[in-house]
């Protein structure tokens, strides 16, 4: 019984931690620039061709 008992700990604590992380990365914004710097490329060609 211990043992369920730690494995319930540990696995809400994952959760709270990949929780709190998703959180801190979201108020960050880090996705969009992300996204941004990706495109970025992109848009210098299609400028160029045209």
């Amino acid at each position: 019984m211990e043992v369920l008992t730690l494995q319930v700990f540990v696995s809400l604590m994952l959760v709270v931690g990949s929780i709190i992380l998703f959180l801190f990365t979201w108020r960050q914004r880090d996705f969009d620039h992300a996204d941004r710097l990706a495109l970025l490329p992109l848009e210098k060609e299609e400028e160029s061709h045209e």
